[in-house]
């Protein structure tokens, strides 16, 4: 029995508040044979679908997570899949509708069975087409938890006049959050978020080499970002991103609509 099961049986009187209770405390964590605790409460807690880190995990075990989550949840995310794995897991899973994004190395996908829009809406830009796999990561996540993306990539300020046209279309279309992946010195998230009233995240990417390699300085140079409004996530956390900038998309939606659940009489 699923959440809105258990609460229209409540409502029902077909069972007891004790009853509900009980199921409700199974329903948040689902654990798989001892090796998984699956929370699938969390998208309904925090507006966050479960997300599934794949790498280096069993093509079994994995299969296991993906068939309890999915029974559970409207959506899960399955980030780095290996490309071994990636069209057995395809097959197995083929009764969700699904969005994917295949990487250098790995895939990720989001298993869905319905998305709903909230109105929320995220800017994604990116430096360089070497950042375009984490930014695809944020893409997913931000479209599972119902936001529209609006994504331009490739705009770094090796070329800084390709720049500008975008930052007018994001001020245009009114997004309520930009995601930023730049890897190399970074400074593409410092220059946007110079420009525009709107929270921008920053995402160095694992994009550079030398004393700086493997996204180091473009980490530090966010870090040390002069402009305000910046926030900054890990190295290549492209799916942190997109849960951060669709939060407050769609807090912010909720705001403007008059439904914000956290106000109290």
């Amino acid at each position: 029995m699923d959440l809105t099961e258990i609460l229209k049986s409540l409502e029902l009187g077909k069972i007891s508040v004790s009853k509900a209770k009980k199921m409700l405390s199974l329903y948040s964590v689902e654990k798989i044979e001892g090796f998984a605790k699956i929370d699938v409460s969390r998208k309904l807690r925090r507006g966050i679908p479960e997300v599934i880190f794949a790498e280096k995990k069993e093509l079994s075990d994995l299969k296991k997570i993906i068939l309890t989550t999915t029974l559970k949840a409207d959506s899960v995310l399955v980030s780095r899949i290996n490309k071994d794995h990636y069209k057995k897991i395809l097959a197995f899973s083929k009764q969700n509708k699904l969005k994917t994004h295949t990487g250098k190395n790995t895939t990720t996908v989001l298993f869905a069975k319905k998305l709903n829009s909230t109105g929320g809406k995220v800017g994604i830009l990116t430096a360089g087409t070497s950042d375009i796999g984490v930014a695809e990561e944020a893409r997913l996540v931000c479209e599972s938890m119902g936001c529209q993306c609006i994504c331009s990539y490739d705009i770094g300020i090796a070329g800084i006049h390709r720049l500008f046209p975008v930052i007018k279309k994001i001020i245009r279309e009114e997004v309520d959050a930009v995601i930023v992946v730049a890897g190399m010195e970074g400074a593409l998230a410092s220059v946007v978020s110079s420009l525009v009233d709107i929270p921008v995240i920053g995402v160095p990417s694992s994009v550079g080499y030398g004393y700086g390699e493997k996204g180091v300085a473009a980490l530090a140079s966010m870090l040390q970002s002069c402009t305000l409004g910046l926030s900054v996530v890990n190295i290549d956390n492209g799916i942190g991103a997109g849960a951060f900038a669709a939060n407050i998309a769609n807090r912010s939606v909720r705001k403007k609509s008059g439904f914000d659940n956290s106000k109290t009489a």
